[in-house]
């Protein structure tokens, strides 16, 4: 079974510039995640896709392969996952000749995982063969029946009520409410029949769930902080 971490790192960002490679307890932002995927017994190959030069020259200085340079079309602020890594794959397909089993997303953004994450998930995932991706989570502390979408000047419950299903989710009692998960950036494990369907997760998602004080996405510049003020203790 061979497997690959990909690494997304485009050059441009809005919140934080040049965040990919903004300082973190001293060291690049992307080092962490490149060192998490290193050091795991799984991953045969660590590939950073990025449209920047730098970032790539940063990249292979702390030990990750960067075979080829993103097409500029997918560097772009609405470009999704399934482009990067279907790109990923099709690049690493023709420069190695070599046909990867299962992709591992690292996303930069998300530099203090729990250890063993990249095990555990392919551990899950190979377990569970009609599976089609494995997907950090954690407990959602605000419940989508109680939230709200705009609807002209009012406002419409955001979870909508069905004939023959429960009426007006939003007055339930809390302690019926089923438990709810929202995605951290932390992993994400895909197998390469679900990139081939069209997919970067599938239809069979199995949860890694993570522990809502260990998660921290990386967004802004208070993120950044926080996530120096962790490092020093």
């Amino acid at each position: 079974m061979l497997i690959y971490t990909i690494i997304p790192a485009r050059g441009g960002s809005k919140s934080i510039p040049r965040k990919n490679i903004r300082e973190l307890n001293g060291s690049p932002l992307i080092k962490y995640s490149i060192d998490y995927s290193l050091h795991s017994k799984y991953v045969d190959r660590t590939i950073v896709s990025t449209d920047d030069k730098e970032i790539a020259s940063i990249a292979v200085n702390y030990g990750a392969e960067v075979p080829f340079m993103r097409p500029s079309i997918y560097a772009e602020d609405l470009t999704q996952d399934f482009s990067v890594l279907n790109d990923a794959m099709l690049q690493c397909q023709e420069i190695y000749n070599e046909f990867a089993d299962i992709f591992v997303l690292l996303r930069p953004t998300s530099p203090l995982r729990p250890a063993g994450l990249i095990e555990k998930s392919i551990d899950l995932l190979v377990k569970n063969p009609e599976a089609s991706s494995v997907r950090a989570v954690t407990k959602s502390s605000q419940h989508p029946y109680r939230q709200w979408k705009s609807s002209d000047k009012y406002i419409e419950s955001f979870v909508e009520s069905h004939e023959g299903a429960m009426t007006e989710p939003y007055n339930l009692p809390r302690q019926i409410l089923p438990d709810v998960y929202f995605q951290t950036g932390d992993i994400e494990v895909v197998r390469r029949e679900t990139l081939l369907s069209g997919s970067v997760s599938g239809k069979k998602i199995l949860p890694i769930i993570i522990e809502s004080d260990q998660v921290l996405d990386i967004d802004n510049l208070a993120d950044l902080k926080d996530a120096n003020n962790r490092l020093k203790f």
